[in-house]
């Protein structure tokens, strides 16, 4: 924290008001690695719902006062809060050994004693669909899928229903408890966390991720099996803590005329338990936090510069939905959220690209500098940005390159020395480019008409 006040310090004497401070950003930013690294060491992981993420709610507070942002708050809410307990896997015939598991947010317990069946595979989410009402009764289901590295993270659309609602799926059709194949892209015997949700009637059952190799391994194994069944023990003990406290944590570069809407940037402060949360999404809330000061040091801006670090984003976007509720009569000017790790942006995407093209362009000439490319994708903004939605405002997308970023998504390797500084130096340039324009931006922004 010390690092990034002599930093800013540093470069407000060194460079102009006027001048553009993203190139400064590119070169020299300590910013962003400064609220990273500190809350991945002082705090770690930020369960939603649990004292961890209240910790971490207390350090970004101090951390923004410390950098100057004004009406800094934590916006309480209450939520459902669900803890990991012991995990454990193994095959326990005809090729008898362990596996890689953890369990997905939401599902139950298979008690401390554990339960084993046989496993029933289904080499896609569509073959599961595909099977008979009552087919599972008494087995374990087993749902793989091909997810593939793309730089725009699309494959995740394709490969997240195996973790999203399969479980539900199975456990509709009698199965005693589902494990899936890891929705990730990487090679290692590490298993992806995350949320599934089981539908209404449904009761919940075990549900749990294997790492990739492991999963490849189970396939291998009913290849070999030559009609062997094969069978599987589990053991998971996740617990409902039932109705605790989050917040959302807010702060402002209070701008020359505040009654204008301001710009709002968002992150999610939360993060799974078994990493740090550098990668998802540490280096989202240092991203636009250094931004924003980064724009205040060229001057006050015109508008409002609003953060909002959201809670408990990762098990059903509790925060977002509560600063929606919350805030639900303040217009906003602009949303954009940073959580797609730290990889450079590449694209950028607004939902008004045609229809105020004097800004669009604006913006694409700030950021081009960078190696940022326009594009007619229409912008559909972060999780977190649920209240510009409801306005049916303006979003903006900088897409950022998500070729490794399944790879640690939801993983124990989620730590701080995954994040590359020259890659999130470029991050925070892009970012400050086009948050200066949007901040001094004084009109409002034309959106599309809707179609009659």
């Amino acid at each position: 924290m010390k690092r990034s006040l002599i930093a800013l310090a540093a470069l407000s004497l060194s460079v102009p008001a006027t001048a553009d401070r993203a190139d400064e950003a590119l070169e020299s930013d300590t910013i962003a690695w400064d609220f990273v690294e500190g809350i991945t060491t002082e705090v770690g992981p930020r369960m939603p719902g649990t004292e961890q993420e209240a910790r971490g709610r207390v350090w970004a507070m101090d951390w923004l006062r410390a950098n100057g942002f004004a009406n800094v708050a934590d916006e309480p809410f209450d939520m459902e809060t669900w803890v990991r307990g012991e995990e454990r896997a193994e095959v326990t015939a005809p090729f008898a050994q362990p596996m890689a598991i953890t369990a997905l947010s939401t599902s139950s317990s298979t008690g401390a004693e554990g339960i084993e069946a046989e496993v029933v595979y289904f080499p896609h989410y569509s073959d599961l669909e595909a099977a008979a009402p009552g087919s599972l009764v008494g087995k374990i289901a087993f749902v793989s899928h091909d997810m593939r590295a793309s730089q725009d993270g699309s494959h995740y659309g394709f490969a997240g229903p195996a973790r999203w609602t399969a479980p539900s799926l199975a456990a509709s059709k009698g199965a005693l408890a589902t494990v899936i194949r890891s929705i990730g892209t990487d090679n290692h015997r590490v298993p992806h966390t995350g949320t599934t949700t089981f539908a209404e009637g449904v009761e919940p059952t075990p549900a749990g991720a294997l790492s990739n190799p492991d999963a490849d391994n189970l396939e291998r194994m009913f290849a070999s099996a030559e009609g062997q069944p094969i069978r599987m023990k589990l053991v998971m003990t996740p617990r409902d803590l039932g109705t605790t406290r989050s917040g959302n944590v807010v702060g402002d570069i209070v701008g020359r005329d505040p009654s204008l809407p301001p710009v709002l940037l968002a992150c999610h402060l939360d993060s799974w338990d078994i990493g740090t949360g550098a990668i998802d999404d540490g280096a989202g809330c240092g991203i636009i936090a250094a931004a924003a000061m980064h724009v205040a040091a060229q001057g006050q801006p015109l508008r409002t510069i609003r953060v909002l670090f959201a809670g408990a984003e990762e098990t059903g976007l509790w925060g977002s939905e509560a600063y929606a509720v919350a805030h639900a009569d303040e217009p906003v000017f602009v949303g954009l959220e940073s959580d797609f790790g730290a990889g450079r942006i590449w694209r950028l995407e607004s939902n008004f690209t045609s229809s105020d093209a004097a800004l669009y362009r604006q913006l694409a000439a700030a950021v081009a500098r960078f190696g940022v490319a326009p594009s007619g994708i229409v912008a559909t903004g972060g999780a977190d940005l649920n209240l510009v939605r409801q306005q049916k405002g303006a979003l903006i997308d900088l897409q950022q390159d998500g070729t490794r970023y399944f790879d640690l998504h939801h993983t124990a390797d989620d730590t701080l020395d995954k994040v590359d500084p020259a890659e999130l130096r470029q991050n925070v340039a892009v970012w400050t480019a086009a948050v200066a324009v949007l901040a001094n931006h004084g009109e409002d922004i034309v959106l599309p008409t809707a179609p009659r």
